[in-house]
């Protein structure tokens, strides 16, 4: 299957094209990333050398540049990751959201448009969307989780452009017929996660002893999933030839923000000998604008119909990103 991947440098991109080559020669892979600052090009060392790997340095706001790559490339499937994705930055520059996340989704569906009228592809088109739980909004503490039919009730800037790009998705399956999925997940963590996020951030900031900050009381809830549940969840939609459905990812791991980071701590004091004084880093800072208290997602759905289920619990989970990062800053 020729697969085409936006943003496939990135945290959960990168991880993807990992997977997708160590099933070589099933898929061939075109990476189309415009290698921003939370790009990692080190992420993707083990695959470069691979006959069934690309790489084009393109920004999916060039329509021009994108649209030939695709028509070049031919993909039977367009997975797009691709995404701005740091709420604090999107409320400190939205337009960067907006540009990214709307006008560049929509060049794909159009280039895609029109890969599909022009070219005869082999096997039918699939365009992949991977989206996000916040685009639903914020849950109070006893709601029911999120579920595929829930209302999208976005808070931030980057929500918001999220929730756009999912709408122009199911727009364009119905006014023009492009074959869809849109999946929506949780928070992901594992290795090569940009710095600025919670999980990385922590782990980072206790070896180098510095404050690590948590918003307001610390009490925001999120559900953790391993990148690598991520991307099962990913490959198996793609070898199940799913179109035209939603599926959420998420593994049930609903923690506090202070819980998630205490955790850590006590995980490196514990199974790393870190000192106990590490705790002593935890730093409340004032509560960002409109910032959501809690995130839960029902991967019922994807758990039934496909019989997708986590490989790792979150206790080997963290264990294993913890010890990644460790040794990835110290070198």
């Amino acid at each position: 299957m020729r697969v085409l991947i936006t943003g496939g440098s990135g945290f959960i991109g990168s991880a993807l094209i990992r997977s997708l080559i160590a099933d070589s020669p099933k898929y061939d892979v075109l990476n189309i990333d415009s290698l921003t600052y939370a790009s990692n090009e080190s992420a993707l060392d083990s695959v470069l050398d691979q006959p069934n790997y690309q790489f084009e340095k393109i920004n999916i706001c060039n329509y021009e540049d994108l649209s030939q790559a695709i028509k070049d490339f031919l993909p039977e499937r367009i997975i797009h990751l691709a995404a701005e994705s740091h709420v604090d930055n999107s409320i400190n520059n939205p337009f960067s959201f907006l540009e990214t996340n709307i006008l560049g989704t929509y060049n794909l569906l159009q280039a895609s448009r029109d890969l599909i009228s022009k070219e005869k592809l082999n096997k039918p088109f699939v365009f992949h969307h991977v989206s996000t739980d916040e685009v639903f909004g914020d849950l109070e503490i006893n709601d029911k989780t999120f579920t595929e039919e829930s209302n999208y009730l976005p808070s931030s800037p980057y929500s918001a452009s999220k929730a756009s790009s999912d709408h122009l998705v199911r727009a364009w399956s119905r006014t023009y017929g492009l074959n869809y999925v849109i999946t929506n997940c949780s928070n992901n963590f594992g290795p090569f996660q940009h710095a600025e996020k919670l999980i990385p951030k922590t782990i980072h900031n206790a070896i180098m002893e510095k404050s690590i900050p948590l918003y307001g009381n610390g009490k925001q809830i999120r559900d953790w999933l391993y990148v690598e549940d991520h991307v099962d969840a990913i490959k198996l939609i793609t070898t199940k030839q799913i179109k035209n459905d939603t599926f959420n990812i998420g593994a049930n791991n609903e923690m506090t923000n202070i819980e998630i980071v205490r955790t850590i701590l006590n995980k490196m004091i514990e199974k790393f000998a870190f000192p106990r004084d590490i705790l002593d880093l935890i730093s409340f800072v004032k509560d960002r604008p409109g910032h959501d208290e809690r995130y839960g997602i029902d991967p019922s759905k994807i758990i039934s119909k496909l019989g997708w289920k986590p490989r790792y619990s979150f206790n080997d989970a963290i264990e294993k990103t913890i010890s990644w990062y460790i040794s990835y800053y110290s070198k």
